[in-house]
């Protein structure tokens, strides 16, 4: 990648740098799902530049060792597939700054939007005390509800001891003093704990998608990712031992993404709620319950064999 004389301002470099991911065939989807939003987090990251900087700025010039610093990040970006916010060390999640880096996924769950509205409609007012994000990666998920929700108590639940590092770092980042991050095995750790809330973003990858997947993700950790030959493998024990982690009225959501069909197919009885987004249908849904319960022999079966 040579730089040339014609580029100049912190606007020649962002589209300079989404020409040059385009070129390249890059992957988006890690926070950011386009060129130009990848290009622009880099350059702004590289000039230490907050992300909500005005539009009048983007004809600012550049200094020399200013030029380098973009361009030693998009040389980075295109040559080795890195994320970008494991580039910039950051990711914006419900509005809120976190940590990101390779312990963890990058923070991008449509769960975000869920966090913001309040959970609403789908709590239906049911009052909240205790709130589970189970799989709780970076923290993400769990700190934003606690953030928003100053009121409740929060656990964030994962198996991994290098994901729970980082979260509690981004717990301490962002003093939310209400989440407790606790290490288990889904729920095989949480004996006795009973939540009105039940959130989680488990694995939900095919293997086969998995082992397709572009090189941006080979730099994610694959326990994260993968999910069996459906996708299903977490989901359905989650779904079979939620119930007694979940309070009378409790409500369970869940994201599985595409394996959204798979489970339609092993479940068709059962009655999911498909939250819909600003965008559409993400694969996520929310389901009481007592309507887990009136399903619990099914589900516990095909969860045995998993």
């Amino acid at each position: 990648m040579t730089m040339t004389a014609e580029l100049s301002s912190i606007i020649d470099f962002i589209r300079y740098g989404a020409s040059a991911f385009g070129r390249a065939g890059l992957t988006f989807g890690h926070s950011f799902d386009n060129a130009l939003d990848e290009s622009t987090q880099l350059v702004l990251h590289a000039l230490h530049l907050p992300h909500d900087i005005g539009p009048a700025y983007g004809q600012a010039r550049l200094t020399a060792e200013e030029k380098e610093a973009v361009l030693a990040l998009f040389r980075r970006r295109i040559d080795e597939r890195i994320p970008a916010c494991y580039l910039t060390g950051e990711a914006w999640f419900a509005g809120l700054n976190f940590k990101s880096d390779a312990r963890a996924l990058v923070p991008r769950s449509p769960i975000a939007e869920l966090i913001e509205s309040g959970f609403e409609p789908w709590l239906g007012g049911r009052p909240v005390h205790s709130a589970l994000d189970l799989c709780t990666g970076s923290g993400c998920i769990a700190i934003a509800m606690a953030h928003y929700n100053p009121d409740w108590r929060v656990d964030g639940v994962d198996i991994s001891d290098e994901a729970l590092s980082l979260a509690a770092e981004n717990k301490a980042r962002l003093y939310a003093d209400n989440c407790h991050l606790i290490r288990s095995d889904l729920f095989s750790g949480l004996v006795g704990k009973v939540y009105d809330l039940i959130v989680t973003n488990p694995p939900y990858v095919t293997n086969d998608e998995t082992d397709a997947l572009p090189k941006e993700y080979a730099h994610e950790p694959d326990l994260g990712l993968r999910a069996g030959d459906d996708g299903l493998d977490f989901a359905l024990k989650i779904l079979r031992d939620a119930p007694a982690h979940l309070s009378e009225h409790g409500l369970l959501i869940c994201e599985v993404g595409e394996s959204e069909r798979h489970l339609m197919q092993l479940l068709p009885e059962v009655p999911f709620a498909w939250v819909e987004f600003k965008v559409g249908q993400m694969g996520i849904f929310a389901i009481d319950r007592n309507d887990i319960l009136a399903h619990h022999e099914r589900i516990s079966q095909l969860a045995s064999i998993r």
